[in-house]
């Protein structure tokens, strides 16, 4: 089975990812994490191909709530729900500042449709 720690890594690569399929016009996007909530539902095995889907939550005036479900490829079980709060910060003085209003506009609009390989995984029918 996949160990509970690697849950953390999946979502922040698919945030990344999330980010960068979303609001492609800002380049890195600097935010720290400040509190994430996992919860398992039933477990990831070894060699299984995972999908992940992220929408934003909630969008405070420095902060961003991403929601993330974790499922094995091709199966609409869901096997784990992530919910993270971001807080967006200033790259020069690193302090915590409102979000711009694009960048605003962008969370909210998400990238729908969007798929990220990451593992080259192929659904077979």
């Amino acid at each position: 089975m996949v160990f509970n720690a690697r849950y953390a890594d999946y979502v922040d690569i698919a945030t990344t990812e999330f980010l960068r399929a979303s609001c492609p016009d800002f380049g890195f996007i600097e935010y720290h994490v400040v509190k994430q909530t996992i919860e398992w539902k039933a477990p990831a095995r070894f060699d299984q191909v995972l999908e992940l889907s992220l929408s934003v939550l909630h969008l405070g005036t420095s902060s961003f709530t991403i929601a993330t479900e974790i499922r094995v490829a091709g199966q609409e079980q869901i096997i784990t729900r992530a919910e993270t709060v971001n807080v967006y910060i200033d790259a020069d003085t690193m302090q915590k500042t409102a979000i711009p209003t694009d960048l605003r506009t962008a969370l909210k609009k998400g990238a729908p449709g969007t798929v990220t390989d990451h593992a080259g995984y192929v659904s077979r029918v």
